[in-house]
């Protein structure tokens, strides 16, 4: 697999810090960028999922949208008035 080279600019306090965990890992900064990209599009990938499992399951048992945020308006409600 080719590698291609992509300029990206950045903050200078972000650079910094990329460059900081990178060193501190013993990483250049492109193979910290580069596992960075990777597990962002998992994570990506992953929600993507959880998200159509949810759908599959609100549609299964026929639940709508509405329903859906009456049921977590209801459950933020009870969970504030715990605190």
């Amino acid at each position: 697999m080719g590698t291609k080279t992509v300029n990206i600019a950045f903050q200078e306090s972000l650079l910094r810090e990329i460059d900081r965990v990178a060193k501190m890992e013993s990483r250049s900064r492109s193979e910290f960028l580069r596992e960075a990209a990777r597990a962002y599009i998992e994570r990506k990938k992953r929600w993507a999922s959880v998200f159509a499992m949810g759908r599959e399951i609100a549609r299964s048992k026929g639940l709508t949208p509405e329903d859906i945020a009456t049921e977590i308006k209801a459950y933020r409600r009870a969970r504030g008035s715990r605190r």
